[in-house]
């Protein structure tokens, strides 16, 4: 196995609403990343998911919490995160829902790959060996509809390029963030993928099972989807009058 080097990994938890699952979520990370960094990133959330977190700070000392004012999307948190990586010298950046949707013992293989080279790694549902758990037919029809839509416009090879369950490199980030983000919900996930497509980056994919979160409720709803659908016909006109790099892969 390749190990990370220099300071390390930060692993970014986007939270609202979260305190049904933040404990759990936090524990799965750290057995998973004994030596990592976790720093949630919280959106003021009423139910008081901040104030558990700063108690379970008092016995962790690699566990912070950075409360934001609002709720201001996915996008702009994990932005928030990023440059508090950047700051602080991270070698690696992983992204991970606070719902336990996403398997923290994933994550060794896939800082693996980074060290290995890939600048972008991401947990896939769509690709061979990955999957998702508790999902209508329906809900994995629009997943994988959404995904077609997006790869079809942006002419992108990523499989599950609406995934959050990612690892950049420090460097990658440090040079997609160069480039301002328009995003402000999930869609997010998409544009910082391109972005890195665009840029000819090394991205791989990690097959992964996506479980459906047993506590709390789903951030997801229309607006989200709608943002979505428009920004990313408007990204795959664009595509079209200024054709960019495509991204080397090594699957």
């Amino acid at each position: 196995m390749v190990e990370p080097v220099g300071r390390g990994t930060l692993v970014v938890v986007p939270t609202f609403q979260e305190s049904a699952s933040i404990r759990s979520i936090i524990a799965r990370i750290r057995a998973a990343l004994p030596a990592a960094d976790i720093l949630v990133v919280d959106d003021n959330s009423p139910d008081g998911t901040a104030q558990i977190v700063s108690q379970l700070a008092r016995d962790d000392e690699r566990l912070a919490v950075l409360v934001r004012p609002d709720k201001s999307g996915l996008g702009r948190a994990y932005l928030s995160g990023f440059r508090y990586a950047l700051d602080n010298g991270y070698d690696y950046v992983v992204e991970i829902d606070a719902d336990g949707s996403h398997d923290p013992a994933e994550l060794p293989r896939m800082l693996e790959l980074a060290a290995a080279g890939a600048d972008l790694v991401i947990g896939s549902r769509w690709v061979p060996g990955g999957g998702v758990s508790n999902w209508s037919k329906t809900r994995q029809a629009i997943s994988r509809a959404g995904n077609r839509y997006s790869r079809f416009m942006l002419g992108s090879r990523v499989r599950d390029i609406t995934a959050g369950f990612r690892v950049f490199r420090a460097q990658t980030l440090r040079m997609l963030l160069e480039e301002p983000t328009s995003s402000q919900g999930y869609c997010f996930q998409i544009e910082m993928a391109w972005h890195a497509e665009r840029a000819g980056l090394v991205i791989r994919e990690h097959p992964i099972t996506f479980e459906e979160r047993a506590e709390g409720e789903s951030k997801m709803h229309l607006g989200i989807v709608a943002e979505a659908l428009w920004r990313v016909t408007v990204w795959g006109v664009q595509k079209r009058l200024s054709p960019g790099p495509q991204a080397r892969r090594s699957d």
